[in-house]
């Protein structure tokens, strides 16, 4: 439970900053649009960078080499 709340909490923080970096009204129909456009490719940028960061972590070798073999 307290994942889903600390990742709601990371979107809307996300929500916030978008809205503040480009002077939002979002009392206008289009700077909702605005916010909906922007904040959709930023939460896809999110998803593909968290995507190539785990494919490089899945492809890491994690374990040490045996030192025993000759």
């Amino acid at each position: 439970m307290r994942l889903i709340i600390l990742v709601l909490m990371f979107l809307m923080i996300g929500a916030l900053f978008i809205v503040s970096e480009n002077n939002l009204a979002l009392k206008e129909n289009k700077s909702r649009q605005e916010l909906k456009t922007i904040y959709l490719s930023w939460f896809e940028q999110l998803f593909n960078n968290s995507k190539n960061l785990i494919g490089y972590v899945v492809k890491l070798e994690w374990l040490p080499e045996n030192q025993n073999e000759s």
